[in-house]
Formats: C-alpha cells, sequence, structure tokens
C-alpha cells in the first residue's frame, strides 16, 4: 500500500486491506500466515517465535500511517479495524464465504466515524 500509493484515509485503507486479504488467489498464502500466527502463540519459543505480535505492530502501524491521526481515537480505531479484519479473514478462510464476510466488513466500516 505505501509502495503502491494506495488509499489514504482508514476506511479506503480498510477497504482495501479486505479486498486483498478475500482475493482467491491469497488463500493458500493466507493459510500459511494463519497458520503462523496460531504457532507463534501455542510454541512461544518455536520457530514462530514473536510473529503474531509483530503481525499486530505492522498492520497497526500502516493503519495509523494512512489514517493521518496520532491520537488515541486514532490508536483504538485502527485496532479496531485490525481485529475485525482478522476476525473476518479467520472467517473466510474457515467458511470460503466472501459475500457474508465482505458485507461484514462493509457494514462495520460504514458505523465508524473516520
Amino acid at each position: 500500500m505505501r509502495q503502491a500509493g494506495g488509499a489514504r484515509g482508514l476506511r479506503a485503507a480498510a477497504e482495501e486491506i479486505w479486498a486483498w486479504l478475500a482475493a482467491p488467489e491469497h488463500r493458500a498464502l493466507l493459510c500459511l500466515w494463519t497458520e503462523g500466527y496460531a504457532r507463534s502463540l501455542v510454541e512461544p519459543g518455536g520457530p514462530w517465535m514473536g510473529f503474531a505480535a509483530a503481525t499486530v505492530t505492522d498492520w497497526l502501524a500502516l493503519l495509523e500511517e494512512v489514517s493521518g491521526r496520532d491520537d488515541g481515537a486514532g490508536h483504538d480505531d485502527c485496532t479496531l479495524i485490525l481485529a475485525v479484519l482478522r476476525g473476518a479473514l479467520l472467517d473466510l478462510l474457515a467458511t470460503g464465504d466472501v459475500d457474508r464476510t465482505t458485507a461484514a466488513v462493509r457494514r462495520h466500516l460504514e458505523t465508524l466515524a473516520m
């Protein structure tokens, strides 16, 4: 998103990120990401050590950068959006239901004042 001069603003960034996450050609990679994320939680000293925490830090930094906000509420909004995207991604990977998960993400984004 940074290199491509991608979306600016938190809502636009979340929409762009979800479009990438929901794209069928990324499923295998995202399944591997999910496995690494889970393994870093259940085997904290194993080969995926710190992966989940680093992932959260990386995504929050990007979302905060594109939001243009550096206040506490902006940080909370970024955390909420990250949690919604990650939850919707897990549902999508478990069920393959792109329509339902996309509708849920869109509905959530509509409720935020950004």
